[in-house]
């Protein structure tokens, strides 16, 4: 019980913020970026200035554009959100909200062309649980410029009433919010002047994700064709659900990756209260049945378990870990396979014959780590044959160091 509470006060920890940081402000620093982010969301309206949206549910979808502005890299970590301390925010150290623009649909179809790179793809990221309309759009503002992404960024914000004591109205906001997500997306697909869409989700996020796809599925006969890749970070899903979802997605169904940590506190807390089932972004990939049903199912997992980050909870490292945002911005965003030499695995593994090789008398079998441990087929492979040559180059230096 005592860690329950532990986790409980952590989850609780963003109490200080003040509130209204969404009116804009008319202050700029030198060196700052700007994200400019098209937000849809199921919450009902605020009337307190600058909070725009409550975590109460609404009955129409309302779209936003938001432009952010980043401070300069000196003055910030990367993977981190500098919240203002006081409002008006200080732009040369913190986030700050630039414009607010109500945008009906066909403005929003505007945006959504003027914003799009040569690679014609759109991000979609929905959030996950205990997180304001704020809290989803600095962080979205965040991943998108420290990933370096070339995309039309999208938020999907659902109604969650911000508070670590609200999980079960959360996760029914989610069940409210499936079709509008699955409209939406339906909607990305169609526009013309889309290449492909990424959609990344967190936690919670994950549920309302892969429901919307599998609504689209059954109601479409599959998945758009043009969402080609699915991002869960930590995702807040019960595994026996989510294999009966993967399922019913079809052959045809878009790349799955999935980020993993072992150490999560948050999915802890939730496997306890949802009947003591394995939540999925905290299995180990590399035990059954785990093992054998993501290499069947073709999909790519990164264990972030030895990743250290700023997260108490170990529940948002996919956001906060340089490495991993890079990642997404540089390979999974365009579907591509990330391997070994992404996270310099080679070089570890080199590292380690040559200690090994150094010690006489040494141990005959090394344990490799890395901080992002990749599992996919063929990533698989490549790791498996590098162990190999490994364990083959470390029993013949102890075989020689044990003959001298």
């Amino acid at each position: 019980m005592i860690a329950v509470f532990t986790v409980l006060s952590v989850l609780a920890g963003c109490a200080g913020r003040p509130e209204g940081v969404l009116i804009p402000t008319q202050a700029q620093a030198a060196g700052a970026s700007k994200v400019d982010v098209l937000v849809a969301t199921t919450r009902r309206s605020s009337e307190t200035p600058g909070v725009l949206f409550s975590g109460e549910r609404g009955k129409e979808p309302q779209i936003t554009e938001i432009a952010v502005s980043i401070p300069p890299s000196k003055a910030r970590e990367v993977g981190q959100v500098q919240w203002p301390s006081k409002l008006p925010a200080n732009p040369a150290k913190e986030f700050a909200t630039v414009s607010v623009t109500p945008l009906a649909t066909p403005a929003a179809q505007s945006w959504l062309r003027g914003h799009l790179g040569k690679n014609r793809r759109v991000l979609v990221f929905v959030h996950g649980f205990n997180n304001r309309y704020e809290d989803a759009v600095y962080r979205f503002a965040q991943i998108v410029h420290d990933s370096n992404a070339d995309v039309a960024p999208v938020l999907f914000t659902w109604p969650s009433r911000g508070s670590v004591f609200a999980y079960n109205y959360d996760k029914e906001s989610t069940n409210y919010s499936r079709d509008a997500l699955e409209d939406m997306l339906r909607r990305l697909a169609k526009e013309p002047s889309v290449g492909e869409v990424t959609v990344m989700a967190h936690s919670m996020g994950s549920w309302l994700t892969v429901e919307a796809l599998r609504q689209m599925a059954i109601r479409d006969g599959r998945v758009a064709p043009k969402i080609q890749n699915v991002i869960l970070a930590s995702p807040d899903l019960d595994v026996d659900v989510f294999g009966r979802q993967l399922a019913e997605l079809g052959a045809k169904r878009p790349n799955f990756t999935l980020f993993v940590s072992r150490d999560d506190r948050a999915l802890s807390l939730s496997r306890r209260i949802s009947g003591n089932i394995d939540r999925l972004g905290q299995v180990d990939p590399t035990v059954e049945p785990y093992r054998t049903e993501f290499e069947k199912a073709g999909i790519a997992v990164l264990d972030l378990t030895a990743l250290k980050t700023g997260d108490r909870l170990n529940h948002g490292k996919f956001a906060e870990s340089p490495e991993v945002v890079k990642l997404i911005g540089n390979r999974l965003i365009a579907g591509q396979a990330v391997s070994d030499s992404d996270v310099g695995l080679g070089d570890r593994i080199g590292a380690v014959a040559l200690g090994a090789a150094q010690t006489v008398g040494g141990a005959a079998s090394v344990a490799v780590s890395t901080p992002i441990a990749i599992f996919d087929p063929a990533t698989r492979r490549t790791y498996n044959e590098q162990v190999d040559r490994l364990g083959n180059a470390v029993g013949n230096t102890v075989t020689t160091a044990a003959g001298q």
